[in-house]
């Protein structure tokens, strides 16, 4: 295994495990706040691949230029639907949602890479939508109006958009993480602006604008250099299985932080949805023949 690797990809996770903590106190919606970590992001990334002289000795490539962009436009949604998510849901139940990615990726493999889908892949696809159902509350699944309300939908279109991501990502393999990461931060400045609200930064405390800078600093710039360094280094299984770290400790900082006590039934609906992940994910011993 590749100890280094490894280590990225845990540290990338811990940081982001904090994401959800950062995001509520930074006091603007979705749109306008992934919009600010996209160019802090972007910003901070092409300094770093500078002052590194990565720019120097960069293999572009015009495919897997268009691959990064692609793969920018899925990470850009993700974030603006897990922020949405946050301003409906508490944070451990939105983690745990979005945490459903490698699911998905076993489905998406299953329909469109025609990998098999095996018993107990299936078996762990119905365990996850019996655990969402606890976790959101079955009474909110009585309407569609109740359902988008709970901020369900937007957890859910965050965790595709996360898969999708984790698989586009994985053709790239010649880009550096500093020019791959900047392509994607640079996508989401042009795709948000001309949705943004600029009138909602008035008024902003000093709070709000550590928390924003950190977001962009932090949880953008430096995770995901992180994380997009490590991936190709690393297989499938002990990616989905690493990017356990993250809900861990953001489930343990909005118990801790935020006083999150979940019911019995969501407590449930959480073990029900990581268990079934890992059993997925983890790696099986080869029978020899």
């Amino acid at each position: 295994m590749n100890v280094a690797a490894i280590t990225k990809l845990s540290i990338a996770m811990a940081i982001f495990g904090s994401i959800g903590f950062f995001t509520i106190h930074t006091g603007i919606p979705a749109v306008e706040l992934v919009f600010v970590r996209c160019i802090f992001a972007t910003l901070f990334l092409c300094a770093m691949w500078f002052l590194t002289g990565g720019h120097k000795t960069e293999a572009w490539s015009k495919k897997e230029v268009l691959q990064t962009c692609l793969c920018g436009i899925f990470l850009v949604l993700n974030w603006v639907f897990l922020f949405k998510a946050f301003e409906e849901m508490s944070i451990s139940i939105t983690i745990s949602i979005y945490n459903l990615a490698p699911i998905f990726v076993l489905i998406f493999g299953t329909l469109f890479l025609k990998e098999k889908m095996t018993i107990q892949g299936l078996l762990a696809t119905v365990v996850c939508f019996i655990g969402s159902v606890l976790i959101v509350g079955i009474e909110n699944f009585q309407s569609i109006h109740q359902l988008m309300n709970s901020g369900f939908f937007w957890a859910l279109l965050s965790a595709l958009c996360y898969a999708l991501t984790m698989i586009t990502s994985k053709t790239v393999q010649n880009l550096s993480p500093y020019s791959m990461t900047f392509i994607q931060t640079a996508i989401g400045i042009i795709m948000l602006l001309p949705f943004c609200d600029f009138a909602v930064f008035n008024g902003l405390s000093t709070s709000n604008w550590i928390y924003i800078v950190g977001t962009g600093l932090i949880h953008t710039g430096f995770v995901y250099y992180l994380f997009f360094d490590s991936i190709r280094s690393l297989p499938t299984f002990l990616v989905s299985v690493l990017t356990f770290v993250d809900p861990v400790v953001a489930i343990l900082l909005d118990i801790v932080l935020l006083s999150f006590s979940p019911t019995l039934l969501q407590a449930l609906g959480i073990l029900f949805i990581f268990g079934s992940i890992f059993y997925t994910v983890r790696p099986r011993k080869q029978v020899a023949g």
